[in-house]
């Protein structure tokens, strides 16, 4: 019986665990997002040093980090859940910063586009009244 006891605390402390290195992550992706914005506020005083491009990727860099740290708050919120449609959003907006950096072969280009139209069908069918939980 005692052994049942022992194992029962388990799950509570990787759950512990898992939440340390939530916050810990969440404060990494918070300096970091802080250095982008330096980053992005330095490309617009001073544009001679890099291209539009370089402003377009640097701010869907941003909204990643924006999407992790969004997607770390709604899993304390959400009582310990990660919501599907929220690594959906991310998956989009890394697929779009690909195609824009990575833009130099056409069938890679249309893979790519191809992967945004099924993540954007599965964003559909996340938010269905299929798939929704009840809050």
């Amino acid at each position: 019986m005692k052994t049942k006891n022992n194992i029962a605390y388990i799950p509570i402390i990787l759950q512990w665990a898992l939440n340390a290195a939530l916050v810990v992550l969440a404060i990494i992706l918070v300096i970091l997002l802080g250095k982008e914005t330096i980053y992005i506020f330095g490309f617009i005083n001073d544009g001679e040093h890099l291209t539009k491009l370089d402003l377009l990727e640097a701010l869907l860099i941003y909204f990643l980090y924006f999407e992790f740290i969004a997607l770390i708050i709604k899993y304390f919120e959400a009582h310990y859940h990660f919501p599907l449609r929220y690594f959906v959003y991310i998956g989009i907006t890394a697929m779009i910063r690909l195609i824009i950096v990575d833009h130099e072969s056409p069938s890679d280009t249309l893979i790519y586009s191809g992967a945004i139209l099924v993540l954007v069908v599965t964003l559909y069918i996340a938010n269905s009244k299929l798939l929704k939980r009840e809050s």
